[in-house]
């Protein structure tokens, strides 16, 4: 079922997607933060750690704790005298990597390329976006908004976790992604 936060796949995925980024900033941000230089640091989130889809708790658990800690991070820099780094949350769409590809040698049609990805990462940075929420070819930022929207009226409206994805409100859903 994967949700027993005790099995090996959970303590694998913490330990990569959230403390290697805690870990890796509290090693390389102090310093940066002495040079007195413009300096970026860059945390790769996920979509699904913002809407936690069903199927993966780990892993949305490790991607919804990157926003936090990078949310967190952000504001203490911002708040820091004469600090000059400053912290963005990379959310990519579907990018087609050796990671991703499963077994796979060519390339989706939906998936952005790890180049398309960077570009627009780029453009989000010299726009100085913190949230650098990437679309891809199958999910535009519409899509996007609306899905992230739906999860936090999840909490405000009292809706049954993950409501997207339940039988009662389903059809409530699909209204809100083919409203213009």
């Amino acid at each position: 079922m994967g949700l027993r936060p005790c099995e090996p796949n959970w303590d694998k995925v913490i330990g990569v997607n959230l403390w290697g980024v805690i870990q890796g900033t509290q090693v390389f941000a102090p310093g940066m933060m002495a040079q007195g230089t413009r300096g970026l640091i860059i945390n790769t989130g996920s979509k699904q750690g913002i809407t936690t889809p069903p199927g993966d708790p780990a892993y949305n658990v490790s991607k919804a704790g990157v926003k936090v800690f990078t949310e967190a991070l952000q504001h203490e820099l911002r708040n820091t005298e004469g600090c000059r780094v400053s912290a963005h949350l990379l959310i990519p769409g579907f990018v087609f990597t050796p990671l991703s590809a499963h077994g796979r040698s060519e390339k989706p049609a939906g998936a952005w390329t790890p180049e398309q990805t960077v570009t627009f990462m780029i453009e989000r940075l010299e726009a100085e976006d913190f949230y650098i929420l990437c679309p891809d070819n199958e999910v535009t930022r519409e899509i996007d908004e609306k899905r992230i929207l739906w999860a936090a009226v999840d909490l405000i409206e009292n809706r049954p976790p993950l409501s997207r994805w339940h039988p009662d409100y389903a059809e409530q859903f699909d209204a809100l992604l083919t409203e213009q």
